[in-house]
């Protein structure tokens, strides 16, 4: 759970239930995320004992569901990332050969204006800092999920978020990611086919 959702003006931000969102969303994701990266991991972090944390495992679970979204996912309602599990898997993540480049995906509290807004900026995320948890930053890139209110009572506010906004924003999430990646592809073989045209 993070609650950095502060100078909302320096980043990308969008309300999950804009008009065209998802394509909007999709034009935040193809300029913070190296798709051509040989391992690009997405770090879905939360917990499916809260509602308002389950945005992480939820978009995590949406999007291994998607078949042609052929990235590693760490996270999901079946097997959720949190606190726990996070510095464990973080440190194996980058032991790894091929250094991955981490797209961490969390919810995270702000003030009543900002509920609904998806916020995507480069730079790592800290879990568990609205909750007063000291756990390892994580991610090249974050998108984040205003879920509620912080400041006050912030386990009391996560029990009582609302389970159809975490399911919703979360499902725009991984659409938008989805859509992102196509888009990319279309690019390459477009690009693709005006190289061998003009050879």
């Amino acid at each position: 759970m993070n609650s950095q959702a502060t100078a909302l003006q320096s980043l990308s931000t969008i309300y999950y239930k804009e008009t065209g969102v998802v394509w909007r969303l999709s034009n935040y994701f193809l300029t913070h995320i190296p798709f051509d990266h040989p391992n690009v991991v997405f770090c879905c972090i939360g917990t499916d004992r809260s509602t308002g944390d389950a945005l992480g495992p939820m978009t995590g679970s949406f999007l291994t569901q998607l078949v042609s979204f052929p990235f590693q996912i760490v996270g999901t309602l079946d097997s959720p990332l949190h606190a726990l599990n996070l510095e464990e898997t973080v440190e194996k993540l980058k032991s790894s050969p091929d250094s991955p480049y981490i797209v961490a995906i969390d919810a995270c509290l702000g003030n009543s204006n900002n509920i609904g807004q998806i916020i995507v900026h480069p730079g790592p995320l800290y879990p568990g800092k609205a909750v007063k948890k000291e756990l390892p930053p994580i991610g090249e890139v974050s998108i984040k999920a205003v879920v509620n209110i912080g400041g006050f009572m912030e386990y009391n506010v996560l029990q009582s978020t609302r389970l159809n906004l975490t399911f919703e924003m979360g499902k725009v999430i991984s659409r938008a990611l989805l859509l992102a990646w196509h888009r990319y592809n279309l690019k390459i073989i477009n690009e693709s086919d005006r190289n061998a045209n003009n050879d």
